[in-house]
């Protein structure tokens, strides 16, 4: 069988397969037609069921945030995290566990940040999962991601104290605590390092240097020593300002690394809602207008059924 041989199957295939979803459908179709009080009551009740399941308080909305992550590696945070999935995985003690055995903290998921300019500075989140580890460009960062979960609109009013329980139940992890203090040993030193050098860099500003190869006259110095050549100071501006830089960064670092874990800011909400009531109204109505179908199936098959089952 040949390429073409392969795409004449196929469309066969296509072509059967389209052939028969249209008999299924038609058939559907006249079982509406004539046990049309079974399927417009089921139609009417699930209808009435997407309205009640979609009410403004059983509404869900998707909360999300961007934490920083201070020495632990991304394996860790997500080993910790993967803990939250299920309430038989989280400690009782814990104050989380009573928000995720209730229901009111759902479907807890993590998304890269990307880091689009390289400057270390979070530019989007990719919700979509789209994006490569191994990409250079749309870089993934390696100490930011977004932690996000869904809740009912009802218990919107709860979300900072599931921000808090659930900040305190990530910076309570053993192996997180003490990459985080091994992360703020060497930001420390670092910081130390960076100024012991501009300290350096500028107590040789007082030193003077000597061009001996310029035809310049004979200076003299306080001590009677004679030299040849311009008397000048070297500032050492680029190193002393790439040296206040790093330090600038890295006082920064230790500002924000006040936890194990912390966010960038407070969650926020996502006001689109995970299921609209246009989208629950449209999959209840086909859901019910089949279950309908279904059971006029039955019926109108009782006697062959019943002969079947006699046998």
């Amino acid at each position: 069988m040949n390429f073409w041989d392969l795409c004449v199957a196929l469309a066969h295939a296509i072509g059967r397969g389209c052939a028969a979803l249209w008999c299924i459908v038609a058939h559907m179709l006249r079982l509406t037609y004539r046990y049309w009080y079974i399927v417009l009551t089921l139609v009417v009740l699930g209808v009435a069921a997407a309205v009640y399941h979609t009410r403004p308080d059983n509404l869900r909305y998707h909360v999300y945030s961007v934490a920083m992550i201070n020495g632990a590696s991304m394996q860790q945070f997500e080993q910790t995290v993967n803990t939250l999935h299920s309430d038989k995985l989280t400690p009782a003690e814990t104050s989380v566990a009573h928000y995720i055995r209730h229901h009111q903290m759902e479907n807890i998921e993590l998304f890269p940040v990307i880091d689009a300019l390289r400057d270390g500075t979070a530019d989007r989140i990719d919700f979509a999962r789209k994006s490569n580890p191994k990409d250079t460009v749309m870089a993934q960062m390696k100490d930011r991601v977004c932690i996000r979960f869904t809740t009912r609109a009802c218990y919107m009013h709860m979300v900072p104290e599931m921000e808090k329980a659930l900040m305190d139940y990530l910076n309570s992890d053993a192996a997180m605590q003490v990459s985080y203090e091994t992360y703020l040993a060497n930001l420390r030193e670092e910081a130390a390092f960076n100024h012991r050098q501009m300290q350096k860099l500028d107590s040789l500003t007082s030193v003077y240097y000597y061009n001996a190869g310029s035809t310049a006259p004979m200076t003299a110095n306080g001590n009677g020593l004679q030299f040849y050549g311009d008397r000048r100071i070297r500032l050492f501006l680029n190193e002393i300002h790439k040296h206040q830089t790093q330090l600038q960064q890295t006082d920064y670092r230790l500002q924000l690394a006040t936890a194990p874990v912390c966010l960038e800011n407070h969650f926020t909400l996502d006001h689109k809602p995970v299921t609209g009531r246009m989208k629950c109204t449209l999959l209840f109505f086909l859901l019910s207008w089949i279950g309908g179908c279904v059971l006029a199936e039955l019926i109108d098959k009782r006697k062959v059924i019943y002969a079947w089952l006699q046998q």
